[in-house]
């Protein structure tokens, strides 16, 4: 797999908590090792980007994390090379 940023990480964690996730199933979504996921939802969680739900012990986006969501496909969308419509002879 290729080197990803933090953020990268972020937004696939993000991904995974769309519909509810598990840590568990975090980990397998984002590929990310036990110790990787409980630092990045520690991260997440301080900056209301994902809530726990304590009874079910699933993890959920919040409205932030939706919005972080949202301006990172946008800014995705700006950075990332676009074929040329134009043909080389």
């Amino acid at each position: 797999m290729k080197y990803r940023s933090r953020t990268e990480i972020v937004e696939m964690i993000l991904q995974a908590t769309r519909s509810g996730a598990t840590k568990t199933k975090i980990m397998y979504r984002a590929y990310l090792s036990y110790t990787q996921v409980k630092e990045y939802l520690s991260f997440l969680l301080e900056n209301d980007l994902i809530k726990y739900e304590e009874g079910s012990q699933i993890y959920r986006i919040t409205e932030k994390g939706l919005h972080f969501l949202q301006v990172y496909g946008e800014i995705s969308d700006l950075v990332t090379p676009k074929p040329s419509s134009k043909k080389s002879f």
